[in-house]
């Protein structure tokens, strides 16, 4: 029995195939032989390009919430950083 390594496609590859599925016309099956794909991974690829087609018309560049969260982290340690700065050198002047 042949061990068989999992095949990967790109995202790019992907949309192909689901872009030909959606326009319907072939069946799954014929696309299926054509793209050298099960037609239910070509079925998944197909629904998950549906469900996220909505990400194409989203404005500008959005940050996701994980992002903006470091960023005030990051902000929020920075200005920390800066009070400690301001009490320490504010406590060795008066030791002087």
């Amino acid at each position: 029995m042949k061990k068989g390594t999992r095949r990967k496609f790109t995202p790019e590859y992907k949309a192909k195939v689901a872009i030909e599925a959606i326009k319907e016309k072939e069946t799954l099956a014929e696309l299926s032989r054509r793209f050298n794909v099960h037609a239910n991974i070509i079925g998944k690829w197909k629904q998950e390009f549906l469900n996220n087609s909505s990400n194409a018309f989203t404005t500008g560049n959005k940050k996701n919430a994980k992002e903006d969260e470091i960023e005030k982290v990051y902000a929020k340690i920075g200005q920390l950083e800066m009070e400690n700065d301001f009490f320490l050198k504010k406590s060795l002047d008066r030791l002087d």
